[in-house]
């Protein structure tokens, strides 16, 4: 076999390997949204369940309670939602294949989504009512808390896509795995976002 007939099946073998790589990506990635729709099924029912337990309950607030307070939590609103820029640039420095560009801005992304996890641990302590305090205490934590470990899921998702970019050649070619993150962290802000409106602002 001749040298030239070598680097050609050589360089289909390799036009061959991305594609299927690719290909395997692609299917990943629509798993991937396939499973952030079942997850935004169960949201709409959490959702669908406040709605009706307040619009319907006589003495919805526990004994004593008369609203939340909102500054602290808009704080953690704003810095959450802003995040999902911070994350989107970070994107924006991998596809330049600027490798550190991309680590500061989704460190910063990590960052930012402590600092909500941190701010709702705060807000939990200085709460004067528990999960069992009648529907509203029920249904408060059991939305916060668990939006709350969605966005834990999301900071610990970065952590591995932080400590994949530290392979030499890992992120060359783009990775699923960082788009998924992302859509995963788009999607937890907007979750939020429909939270704060129902929980924090109409009261």
């Amino acid at each position: 076999m001749s040298s030239v007939n070598l680097d050609q099946n050589l360089n289909t073998a390799a036009t061959v390997h991305a594609a299927d790589h690719h290909e395997e990506g692609e299917h990943r990635l629509v798993g991937f949204i396939i499973f952030l729709l079942s997850e935004s099924v169960i949201f709409f029912s959490f959702f669908v369940g406040y709605i009706v337990y307040k619009t319907t309950t006589a003495d919805w607030l526990p004994a004593g309670v008369e609203g939340l307070e909102v500054r602290e939590p808009l704080i953690n609103t704003i810095v959450l939602v802003s995040s999902s820029f911070v994350i989107y640039f970070a994107e924006r420095y991998l596809k330049k294949e600027n490798l550190w560009g991309f680590r500061a801005l989704w460190l910063l992304t990590m960052a930012m989504g402590s600092f909500f996890l941190y701010g709702q641990a705060v807000e939990w302590a200085s709460l004067s009512f528990g999960f069992t305090d009648g529907l509203y205490g029920g249904t408060f934590y059991l939305l916060t808390g668990f939006h709350g470990l969605h966005v834990l899921t999301g900071v610990l998702m970065m952590a591995v896509m932080l400590g994949r970019s530290f392979i030499p050649g890992n992120y060359e070619d783009g990775e699923v795995g960082v788009i998924a993150t992302s859509l995963f962290w788009h999607f937890v802000d907007v979750i939020w976002i429909i939270l704060f409106i129902l929980i924090y602002v109409w009261q």
